[in-house]
């Protein structure tokens, strides 16, 4: 069972994601929090793999949280909660560590769907979604821009390909594709990106692209 918390200030959007992802049969929802203070206490003492957390929240709010929660001693999965004009929010959050996030609106289906990808180590990076929405919020002032080119410099020619395609959300099925290489290169490709950058995961390489302005 992937073991859930949900977090939400309001306890109808609780409710209806607890029926949704139960109704998997594999995941359980081992506790609610109302509010970023209570998400807190409840990782602590619950020890979720997944969190589903709102960005804004009375009190304590998702990023203050999810600073807090990311920081911690073997830190669960973090997906963020959002409606569109929350997205830079959002954006904030990846950089500390979540690995993705969803809109509230998303249908039963691919939010199961999304707890699964994140619970078996994968970062959510959708090219529709995620990618649209992480460059819309991605402050390109020049300063980051040279930050982040000079960070990516440290990789091989191939290793850029690899990162560049990444940043566009692909599978690594699909990078394979696409540069006419194993998954299972690609895979060690991008574990060795990450260690190179020090990065957490695909999400944050992503931004790092975008940041550079080369997606």
């Amino acid at each position: 069972m992937i073991r859930v918390l949900v977090v939400d200030d309001e306890e109808l959007v609780r409710s209806g994601l607890r029926m949704i992802l139960e109704a998997s049969g594999d995941i359980a929802i081992v506790g609610e929090a109302r509010d970023g203070a209570e998400a807190i206490s409840a990782v602590g003492r619950l020890r979720p793999e997944v969190v589903l957390m709102d960005v804004r929240m009375p009190g304590v709010d998702g990023l203050t949280a999810a600073a807090r929660i990311l920081s911690g001693p073997q830190p669960p999965k973090l997906i963020m909660l959002t409606t569109f004009d929350l997205d830079e929010y959002v954006h904030e959050a990846l950089r500390l560590g979540a690995v993705g996030f969803l809109l509230k609106d998303t249908p039963p289906r691919e939010l199961t769907a999304a707890v699964h990808t994140v619970a078996g180590g994968q970062a959510m990076l959708s090219p529709s979604v995620t990618k649209r929405l992480i460059a819309s919020y991605t402050h390109r002032v020049p300063s980051r821009a040279q930050a982040a080119r000079t960070q990516l410099a440290v990789l091989t020619g191939r290793e850029g390909d690899v990162i560049r395609a990444l940043a566009r959300g692909l599978s690594n099925a699909e990078i394979g594709r696409e540069l006419r290489l194993t998954e299972a290169t690609v895979k060690a490709h991008v574990s060795r990106v990450l260690a190179k950058l020090g990065l957490a995961n695909r999400v944050q390489a992503a931004i790092l692209v975008h940041d550079a302005n080369l997606s």
